[in-house]
């Protein structure tokens, strides 16, 4: 008996010592398309699953709430974030999407594997407009690649508690680009770039993010910055 309860402790030991993984999210299927309003009012998103889980990983103080929503039906993945802000930052300074960077956003990646070779990303801020890249391990970022054209479709908001960001994303194209295979999973990264004025009225960014990557610095270029979207079957109806 003693030696059974030693062998249980062992392994119980054993198991909390693994590592956990990375995060997961499940994307509930629907038989039609959620209406993008760029205020997140459609009432198919209820039946999403409900992501809170965001923090700011190289502070102590705690982060705005940030919300995740995502659905699927088969051709596309589509989106919402939900970011409380009482002073949303939207920069416009006749750079056209680059604009973007220094401005209030929330943010997905998307990698195949951890070579991140390569590795794409979507910045879209508080005014719908959004910053698409195309990168390769490590920070070898490509500001002129676009996603491609009729693949996207993006809207956002502005009200007194945030902004919202509502956005479709084909299969296709993420099928296209490596991105998507047949296992119903995307290797997602799912970030939010918080900026606030100073007391010196210079504007400063804190980055907030749904996993804690592995690095002591602010970076979400990194495999360890990525969690798991699963894409889940369609339920059969009784």
């Amino acid at each position: 008996m003693i030696i059974r309860l030693l062998t249980l402790l062992t392994i119980m030991s054993l198991l909390a010592c693994r590592p956990s993984g990375p995060k997961h999210y499940q994307v509930q299927a629907v038989d039609r398309p959620p209406v993008l309003s760029g205020h997140g009012d459609d009432p198919l998103w209820e039946i999403a699953e409900v992501l809170t889980d965001f923090t700011y990983p190289w502070r102590k103080e705690k982060a705005p709430a940030t919300e995740f929503r995502a659905l699927w039906d088969g051709a596309w993945f589509y989106f919402r974030y939900r970011a409380a802000d009482d002073t949303v930052i939207s920069k416009q300074e006749g750079r056209g999407e680059r604009d973007v960077v220094n401005s209030d956003r929330v943010e997905i990646f998307f990698k195949s594997d951890d070579r991140m070779d390569p590795y794409y990303s979507l910045e879209m801020d508080a005014l719908g407009r959004v910053l698409d890249t195309e990168g390769r391990f490590y920070r070898k970022v490509d500001f002129n690649w676009n996603w491609p054209e009729g693949h996207l479709k993006l809207i956002a908001s502005i009200d007194d508690k945030g902004y919202w960001v509502e956005g479709a994303i084909s299969l296709e194209s993420l099928r296209q680009l490596g991105m998507y295979r047949d296992d119903h999973l995307l290797r997602t990264g799912l970030y939010r770039g918080e900026y606030q004025y100073a007391a010196d009225g210079e504007v400063l960014v804190k980055w907030i993010s749904w996993v804690i990557p592995d690095s002591e610095k602010p970076d979400f270029h990194i495999p360890s910055s990525f969690g798991i979207l699963e894409l889940l079957p369609k339920k059969v109806q009784p």
